[in-house]
């Protein structure tokens, strides 16, 4: 069984390329996508469209062009892994979490101990919270043994 998995949420440690790593030792046929994790560019997505009269607009701008491709890999995606990390708040993954919930589609939350009060609803409506990206990686091995 071959697998689409949406990596979403925090941009600042490698977690992505600790699943990919796990994923491809383990023989596993996923294929992983993610959002656009170029922090500039990602607030760039909209100066495209003109340059907007405050931050506002700007922020307003690229997160509609960046809903385009988040959107659309979350809806073709067979599995979403949403990590919420330790030096910032994700507000977007916890979005991604929730469109997760309304599309029925089924995700993984990946956070430590420390932030579990926080984000109580987002995990009670998750197939799994994994503490570390080796129990992610045990998950998918898991669904897509024959």
């Amino acid at each position: 069984m071959s697998f689409t998995v949406y990596l979403s949420g925090e941009i600042h440690t490698d977690w992505r390329e600790e699943i990919k790593q796990g994923a491809r030792e383990a023989g596993l046929d996923v294929v992983f996508t993610q959002a656009v994790t170029d922090h500039d560019a990602s607030d760039a997505a909209g100066d495209m469209l003109g340059v907007p009269e405050s931050g506002f607009w700007r922020d307003h701008q690229s997160s509609r062009v960046n809903a385009i491709r988040t959107r659309t890999l979350i809806e073709q995606s067979d599995l979403v892994v949403v990590r919420f990390g330790d030096k910032y708040k994700q507000w977007n993954a916890a979005f991604d979490a929730g469109y997760c919930s309304a599309l029925g589609k089924p995700y993984v939350t990946l956070h430590g101990e420390d932030i579990v009060h926080p984000l109580k609803e987002v995990d009670a409506d998750a197939q799994a919270w994994a503490t570390t990206t080796d129990q992610v990686v045990e998950i998918l091995r898991y669904v897509l043994r024959d």
